[in-house]
């Protein structure tokens, strides 16, 4: 009897250690736009400003990432090339509606886009701002 209770204690633990570490683990994956606020704010000369009454980060001035009305997304300044590998490789994760289409940007999915993949999208998008030629009017 004594055995049974250590082999059911051992399940017991590996188990409460499989919900914990799996609890942890889905905790750690959610991105939210603070977060990415947070990020983006570590840039050279970046500020926080509005688009389309939006929360977003600029550059010089210029957008390159705002939240998405729907408040789950994010939009990112993205060269077309960049956009159709990102779409391309993770539909689900990155996407565009027809309202982008014609426009350099793609958007994000922050329930579904990993942690680790926000340095390099905030990167890029920031590149692409700075580059981008000012529109005359």
């Amino acid at each position: 009897m004594l055995q049974r209770r250590q082999t059911s204690d051992r399940v017991g633990r590996a188990r409460r250690y499989r919900l914990s570490y799996k609890h942890c683990r889905m905790k750690a994956r959610r991105v939210t736009y603070d977060a990415v606020r947070r990020l983006g704010l570590t840039l050279p000369n970046v500020e926080e400003g509005t688009s389309y009454g939006s929360p977003a980060l600029k550059v010089k001035g210029k957008t390159f990432v705002c939240l998405h009305r729907e408040l789950d997304k994010i939009v990112l300044k993205m060269p077309f090339d960049r956009r159709k590998e990102l779409m391309t490789g993770d539909p689900e994760v990155y996407f565009i509606t027809d309202h982008y289409r014609d426009y350099p940007w793609v958007l994000v999915s922050l329930s579904k886009v990993h942690p680790d993949a926000l340095p390099e999208l905030l990167q890029t998008a920031y590149r692409a701002a700075l580059s981008a030629k000012k529109r005359r009017v």
